[in-house]
């Protein structure tokens, strides 16, 4: 019986470790496009640590537009999540990962750190993202475009959201079924 009542203690603490009430672990699933507006943050000099990611939505959108690519936004929480630091050891930061990404989509961090501060406008911008999208663990990667409607805020096309993938190669393959249907 104690070891049973300690296993459920290991497990539920493990589920917990990387979500937001309700918890989840996030899996590699596909949604059906939505429309949902998005407040528009002004700019800010905040910047990802991690080489390549925006952490502004209307600079992405922006390049977006320009070079006719989705936006690949990364909830995280940087400073305290174990899967979403492993998905950046095992995933963002190889050279395969990376070169893909330049030539198939716009890389933003929507980061929700607990130790560390983001600008105000960053964690807004970041909160509306999130419940935009309905994001209930880390990490959580959403494929998706954006378009501004006549009052100038965003509306969300999702394609696909995915969680954590060991390889950069599954990864990749999860993000191509999203954008290339």
């Amino acid at each position: 019986m104690t070891r049973l009542f300690q296993f459920l203690i290991l497990c539920s603490t493990a589920l917990q470790a990387c979500a937001q009430t309700p918890t989840t672990t996030p899996q590699a699933t596909t949604t059906p496009k939505t429309t949902t507006p998005v407040a528009q943050p002004a700019p800010t000099g905040y910047a990802s640590e991690k080489a390549g990611w925006l952490v502004d939505l209307d600079e992405a959108y922006a390049i977006s537009v320009k070079e006719k690519k989705p936006i690949l936004a990364n909830f995280t929480g940087s400073d305290w999540c174990g899967w979403c630091k492993k998905l950046d050891a095992d995933v963002f930061s190889k050279p395969e990962f990376q070169d893909w990404a330049k030539k198939n989509v716009v890389l933003l961090e929507l980061d929700f750190p607990r130790k560390k501060q983001i600008p105000q406008k960053n964690q807004q911008q970041n909160y509306a993202m999130q419940s935009a999208l309905q994001i209930t663990g880390y990490p959580t990667i959403w494929v998706l475009n954006l378009t501004k409607d006549a009052t100038g805020k965003y509306q969300v096309d999702g394609l696909g959201k995915t969680g954590y993938t060991p390889t950069p190669d599954q990864f990749i393959a999860t993000l191509d079924k999203f954008i290339h249907p």
